[in-house]
C-alpha cells in the first residue's frame, strides 16, 4: 500500500465530499453515521450552541476538521474551540476543549482506545465524551489538575467544568430510539 503525504490527504479531501481520515501516510474513509448518530450529534451541537451563546467559545459539528500533534487529521461528531479558532490548514482546527464521537459498532475500540491516545496529544484538549446511540450511556473522560484523565459515566448530567456547561443525558438522546 502506498503511503501518501499530508499535502496528498488535504488534496484529496478538498475535491471530494465524503470525509478521509489520516494518520502516518494512511488515508481511511469515515463511514458516514446512522440515523440516531445523527441525532444525537445534532442534540449535543444544539445544546451547545445556546449553551455558549455569548461566550468566546464555539461548538462545530463533523464538518470540521480536528488535527493533532501527533499526526491525526480527523473529523469529531463535534468539537469546542475556546477563543481564536487555531488552523494548520483550511477547516482544521488544532485547540479544541471538547471533544464529543458518538460511537458505533465500528468505531467503539478505535475510539475509545487509540484514537483517545491520539486526541490526548492536543494541549488544550479538556473533555473528551463518547456516546454510546444504541443505549443510554454517555463515558466523559477530564483532564485533571495532575495531569491524569479521569473516567465517569454520569447517569442524569455531564458536567464540562471548563466550558461551564452541563448536558442533561436526556437531551443528549432526545428523538433518539435506544435498546
Amino acid at each position: 500500500m502506498r503511503s501518501h503525504t499530508l499535502d496528498d490527504y488535504l488534496s484529496l479531501q478538498r475535491g471530494i465530499e465524503i470525509k478521509l481520515e489520516y494518520f502516518k501516510g494512511d488515508i481511511c474513509v469515515i463511514a458516514s453515521g446512522s440515523a440516531g448518530h445523527n441525532r444525537i450529534s445534532r442534540n449535543v451541537l444544539k445544546l451547545f450552541d445556546a449553551a455558549l451563546a455569548g461566550s468566546s467559545c464555539e461548538a462545530f459539528g463533523s464538518d470540521m476538521r480536528v488535527s493533532t500533534p501527533s499526526g491525526l487529521y480527523t473529523y469529531p461528531d463535534a468539537t469546542i474551540v475556546c477563543g481564536p479558532k487555531v488552523s494548520n490548514a483550511a477547516e482544521t482546527v488544532t485547540n479544541p476543549i471538547v471533544i464529543v464521537e458518538v460511537l458505533s459498532d465500528s468505531t467503539r475500540n478505535y475510539d475509545r482506545g487509540e484514537k483517545f491516545e491520539l486526541y490526548r496529544s492536543i494541549p488544550t484538549l479538556r473533555h473528551y465524551l463518547l456516546i454510546e446511540q444504541n443505549f443510554h450511556h454517555v463515558e466523559q473522560r477530564h483532564l485533571e489538575a495532575d495531569g491524569s484523565w479521569s473516567t465517569e459515566s454520569p447517569e442524569e448530567n455531564v458536567h464540562l467544568s471548563e466550558v461551564g456547561i452541563d448536558l442533561r443525558v436526556a437531551e443528549i438522546y432526545e428523538g433518539v430510539e435506544t435498546n
